[in-house]
């Protein structure tokens, strides 16, 4: 007699655990390969975990909803005669599941019994099937859609064994074949999948956990609300167009939109200076520093948002200096932390990836953010002395999402609308 340690397999690149649903069977029962022992659950799928040789349950050492770690010994199991090495590193690789076997790209078709056999998948849509019941299947030339179509009495509408020999009795009798059960855990395919196949596994780095933790606490703390405009920025276009070359010379800078964007916000925040605050319970905190947070991409991918601060004290050289500055230490990792702190309102511009407007989520505990689309040149009416003319203009979106709790659709339109027209005539005065 030779004992055989039957360990909790590995489920998934992330799974650590699973938790023993069912055991299959008892101790002093025989089992034979393949052959489903217990049923576990993780957070990502439910599986069968089969014998991997053929004898006697010996011992189970965890009870029913035990929560187990990955590779411990869940059971032993007495055999006749030796275990071969293969067998004894068998029983201690991980079952199939849905995630190994998708690694493995496949299309389905229906097929005859006379046709080669396909594969058959862990996993079609919902439904997870066992080694042993895949193993028959493939034996017996039941294509994919056939498996599919099986009634399951195992839990959650899965195939058994004890299914699928059905089945095949029934096909070998020339009984039609039992039409398909449709049920949230068990959905029915009426076309044939397709499956992309390989997938990758990446784990979040320090600043992307940290945005992620910062988006989604934004949403649960402010009503979001999001308003529009489009702004006329020909003669903005035009000025920088003119004047780049001039500008660089005089102040030793490239000149963007960005600090014209800026500036049109500062701006507008002296008009309406309810949009520059936050929240702490039941108090609305306005705050008297204008400091501009302006979303920069890194190399990463990741963002980063660092602070203008005082930007109200700044002419438009000042704003080109900074934001040159802040853009090119944050490309290269050499922001202080007091540089991505205080803002009282954050500008990102989407136009950037030429999108014409987006949704933003507010930099908490701000209580607005401006989002610039790209400007493209598009017909448009303007109206003359002589009439209305239809001529090719430089139009961009604007949109400002804001945190309903403070400020309503009347402020923030009417300041969203209040930066357009500052955009509308800007004509470089300072520079």
């Amino acid at each position: 007699m030779a004992r055989v340690d039957l360990v909790m397999p590995k489920m998934g690149e992330s799974i650590i655990e699973a938790t023993i649903l069912k055991w299959n069977k008892k101790v002093g029962e025989k089992i034979g390969q393949d052959e489903t022992l217990l049923e576990v659950a993780t957070d990502k799928v439910d599986s069968e975990v089969p014998s991997h040789v053929d004898g006697v349950v010996a011992e189970i050492l965890f009870p029913e909803s035990a929560v187990v770690a990955v590779g411990k010994v869940i059971a032993i199991i007495e055999t006749e005669g030796e275990v071969s090495a293969e067998s004894q590193v068998a029983s201690a690789v991980s079952a199939p599941t849905a995630e190994a076997q998708e690694s493995v790209p496949f299309i389905e078709k229906v097929t005859t019994p006379a046709e080669t056999t396909p594969t058959i998948t862990a996993k079609s849509g919902d439904r997870f099937y066992s080694p042993l019941v895949r193993n028959i299947a493939k034996e017996e030339h039941i294509t994919q859609a056939e498996l599919d179509h099986i009634t399951g009495s195992g839990a959650e509408g899965r195939v058994t064994k004890k299914d699928i020999l059905q089945y095949v009795d029934q096909r070998k009798q020339g009984v039609p074949a039992v039409q398909p059960v449709q049920t949230p855990s068990s959905p029915v395919p009426s076309v044939p999948t397709f499956s992309s196949g390989a997938t990758e596994i990446i784990e979040m780095d320090r600043m992307r956990k940290l945005i992620a933790d910062h988006m989604v606490m934004s949403k649960q703390t402010s009503p979001h609300v999001t308003s529009f405009v489009e702004a006329d920025v020909t003669n903005m276009v035009k000025w920088r167009e003119k004047n780049k070359d001039a500008f660089a010379k005089k102040y030793g800078e490239k000149i963007t939109f960005t600090p014209i964007f800026i500036e049109a916000v500062v701006k507008a925040i002296k008009d309406f200076p309810l949009v520059n605050v936050s929240v702490e319970g039941t108090k609305i905190i306005v705050k008297k520093s204008i400091n501009i947070g302006m979303a920069a991409a890194l190399p990463t991918g990741n963002l980063i948002v660092p602070v203008i601060k005082n930007a109200d004290f700044l002419n438009l050289a000042g704003l080109t200096k900074s934001v040159n500055d802040l853009a090119g230490r944050a490309r290269q990792n050499k922001l202080k932390p007091e540089e991505i702190q205080d803002g009282t309102f954050t500008l990102t511009n989407v136009g950037t990836f030429g999108n014409l407007m987006g949704t933003p989520i507010i930099n908490q505990p701000q209580a607005a953010i401006l989002a610039t689309g790209a400007i493209v040149k598009k017909p448009a009416v303007l109206e003359t002395e002589q009439g209305d003319v239809i001529a090719i203009r430089h139009m961009m979106f604007l949109s400002l999402s804001y945190d309903h709790r403070i400020v309503d659709g009347s402020l923030g339109g009417a300041f969203l609308k209040r930066i357009s027209d500052y955009l509308e005539a800007f004509n470089g005065e300072n520079f």
